[in-house]
C-alpha cells in the first residue's frame, strides 16, 4: 500500500469513526427522549414497526452496497470507467426493486404484519415506515459507489442527515401528537415519520452529491463485463453478508413477536397489558445496544489489517492483530457492560424521570443485558475475524445456534406466569453467550497462532470487578449523603459513574492491559496513548 493510499484508507477510517459517534449520540437523544413521550405500551407499537423495518432494510440493502463497492474499487484501481458505469446502473437497477418490494410489503401489508407480530395496534407505524424501506436502498447504491472509490465523506454525511432529521422531525411529532391526546400508536407513527423524513433528505443529499461529483468518472473505452456477470458477482457477494447480517434482524423480530404472543396466549394477557409489560424489556434494550453501537469505530481498521494478513499467510502477524482486537475490545465492552449492570437502576431512573415504575421495572432486564451486551460485542468481533478469513457462513451458523436458544427460553420462559416479561433477557444473554463462545472456539481453531484467552480477558475481567465495585459502593454513600429529589439522585449517579471511569483508567495503566502499539491501531491511537501515558 502506497503512503497515499494508507492515507487515504485512514482518512476514511476516521471520518466513519466520527460519523459512527455523531449518529449514536443522536440516536440516543432521539431513543431516549422518545421513550419518556410514548412510555412503554408507545414504544412497544414503534418497535413492532422498526423490526419489521429492520430486516426488509437488511434483505436488501446491507450486502449488497459492501459487495457494489468491492467492484466500483477494482474496477477503479485498473481506470476501467465503463466498468464502473454499468456495475453502478446494475446495482442501482437491483437497489430499486428491492426497495420498491420492501416498501409494497410494509405499505399493502401492513395490516398482516401487524397481526404477526401480535400487535394491531402497530399499523400505523408500520404504513409510516414504509416510504423508508426504498429511500435506503437508492440511497446504499450511491453510498456503495462512494465507497468503492474510497471515499467515506458522503456516506459519513447522509448517515448523520439520517440520524439528525430522525431525530429533529420524530422528536416533536410523537410529543405533539401525545400532547393533542392521540393514542400512543398514533405517537409512535410520528416518531417513526422522522425516520421516513431523515432517510428521505439523506437519499437527496446521496443523489445530489453524486451528480455534482462524477463528472468523467463514468466515461471510458473499456469493455465491461455483461449485465449477467456483474449480477452474479453482486448477488455471489452479498447475499453470505445479507443472510449473517440479516440473522440478527429476523432474530429480534421473533423475539417480540414470541414474547407479546406468549404474553397474550399463554398468559392470557389483553393487547395492551401484553405491550405494556414488552416495553419495560424494551426500555433496557436501548442501553443494551449502546456497546456494540461503537464497535465498528474500533474494527473498521482492523479487520482490513487482518485481511491482509492473511492473504500474505504471515501467521505472526495475523495473531497479533486478532489478539491487539481482543485487548481493545475487551477493555471497552466488559467495563461498559459491567457499568451497566452495576447502575442499572440509578442509570434508567436518571434517564426516565416521567416513566419511573416502567425503569424501576426495567432494572430487572438491565442488570442481566448489561452482561450480555460484552458478549454481543465480542460476537461482533470474532465474526468480523471469521470472515476476514474467509469464512463468511460460519458467522451465520453460529447465530442461528444461538436464536433457537433464544427462542426455545424465551417460549418457554415467557409463558411460564410465575416468569412471563422475566424470561426475556435470559433468553438474550444465553444466546449471545453460547455464540460468542462458540465463535471464539471457531476463531481458536482458525489461527496458527492460537490466542492466550486467559491473559487477554483476565486483567479486563478483574479491573471491571473493582470498577463495578466502586460504582456500586459510591453511589450507595452519595445516594444516603446527598440523595433526594430527582436532580439529586442523578447528580450522585452521574458521579458514581465519573468516579468508576477514573478507577477503571487507573488500573488500565497499572495492569498494563492496553499497550501503544495496540492503540496505534485505531485513528489517533498515538495521542490516545500520550493522554493516557500509554507506553
Amino acid at each position: 500500500m502506497s503512503r497515499e493510499k494508507k492515507q487515504s484508507f485512514m482518512g476514511g477510517v476516521t471520518i466513519m469513526a466520527i460519523s459512527t459517534i455523531f449518529v449514536k449520540i443522536c440516536g440516543a437523544l432521539y431513543k431516549i427522549p422518545l421513550n419518556n413521550i410514548l412510555g412503554e405500551k408507545g414504544v412497544t407499537h414503534f418497535m413492532s414497526a422498526y423490526n419489521i423495518y429492520a430486516v426488509l432494510l437488511t434483505l436488501s440493502t446491507t450486502g449488497l452496497p459492501l459487495a457494489l463497492s468491492k467492484l466500483i474499487s477494482e474496477a477503479h484501481s485498473t481506470n476501467r470507467r465503463t466498468q464502473i458505469r454499468r456495475c453502478f446502473y446494475t446495482a442501482m437497477a437491483l437497489f430499486v426493486i428491492l426497495g420498491i418490494a420492501g416498501s409494497a410489503v410494509m405499505f399493502f401489508f401492513a395490516e398482516e404484519l401487524a397481526a404477526m407480530m401480535n400487535n394491531s395496534l402497530a399499523y400505523w407505524p408500520i404504513k409510516a415506515l414504509s416510504i423508508s424501506v426504498v429511500c435506503v436502498s437508492i440511497m446504499c447504491a450511491y453510498r456503495g459507489f462512494a465507497q468503492g472509490r474510497q471515499n467515506m465523506v458522503p456516506t459519513a454525511v447522509s448517515q448523520f442527515i439520517e440520524a439528525f432529521f430522525k431525530m429533529v422531525v420524530g422528536l416533536p411529532l410523537a410529543w405533539y401528537f401525545i400532547h393533542l391526546g392521540k393514542s400512543l400508536e398514533i405517537g409512535a407513527a410520528g416518531a417513526i415519520l422522522g425516520v421516513s423524513a431523515g432517510s428521505v433528505l439523506a437519499m437527496l443529499y446521496m443523489i445530489f452529491n453524486y451528480r455534482k461529483n462524477r463528472g468523467p468518472i463514468l466515461w471510458g473505452t473499456d469493455v465491461p463485463q455483461s449485465y449477467g456477470t456483474i449480477v452474479k458477482r453482486l448477488l455471489g457477494l452479498g447475499i453470505p453478508i445479507t443472510i449473517g447480517q440479516a440473522s440478527m434482524s429476523i432474530l429480534n423480530l421473533l423475539d417480540q413477536a414470541i414474547i407479546l404472543g406468549q404474553l397474550q396466549d399463554v398468559l392470557g394477557l389483553t393487547e395492551d397489558a401484553a405491550a405494556g409489560l414488552c416495553g419495560q424489556y424494551t426500555f433496557s434494550s436501548t442501553l443494551f445496544n449502546l456497546p456494540a453501537a461503537f464497535l465498528p469505530a474500533v474494527t473498521v481498521s482492523l479487520i482490513p489489517a487482518i485481511s491482509v494478513a492473511v492473504v500474505r499467510q504471515n501467521h505472526g502477524e495475523v495473531n497479533r492483530i486478532v489478539s491487539t482486537s481482543f485487548r481493545l475490545i475487551a477493555a471497552l465492552a466488559i467495563p461498559a457492560g459491567v457499568g451497566l449492570s452495576v447502575l442499572a437502576g440509578p442509570i434508567l431512573l436518571m434517564l426516565y424521570p416521567s416513566k419511573q415504575q416502567t425503569a424501576v421495572a426495567a432494572t430487572y432486564h438491565l442488570h442481566m443485558l448489561g452482561i450480555a451486551s460484552i458478549f454481543v460485542c465480542i460476537m461482533l468481533l470474532t465474526n468480523s475475524i471469521m470472515q476476514a478469513h474467509g469464512k463468511v457462513k460460519l458467522p451465520i451458523y453460529t447465530m442461528i445456534l444461538g436464536g433457537v436458544v433464544k427462542v426455545a427460553i424465551n417460549y418457554m420462559l415467557v409463558g411460564n406466569p410465575d416468569i412471563n416479561i422475566k424470561g426475556a433477557p435470559i433468553g438474550t444473554l444465553a444466546c449471545y453467550g453460547l455464540v460468542a463462545l462458540v465463535n471464539l472456539a471457531i476463531v481458536h481453531r482458525l489461527l496458527e497462532e492460537k490466542p492466550n484467552y486467559f491473559f487477554i480477558f483476565s486483567k479486563p475481567v478483574i479491573a471491571s470487578a473493582a470498577m463495578g465495585a466502586a460504582a456500586w459502593a459510591s453511589h450507595g454513600l452519595l445516594s444516603g449523603v446527598i440523595g433526594g429529589s430527582y436532580m439529586k439522585n442523578s447528580l450522585c449517579t452521574l458521579c458514581a459513574v465519573g468516579i468508576a471511569v477514573v478507577v477503571y483508567l487507573i488500573l488500565v495503566i497499572a495492569l498494563r492491559m492496553i499497550t501503544k502499539a495496540d492503540l496505534k491501531m485505531i485513528p489517533h491511537g498515538d495521542k490516545l496513548a500520550k493522554l493516557l501515558h500509554v507506553r
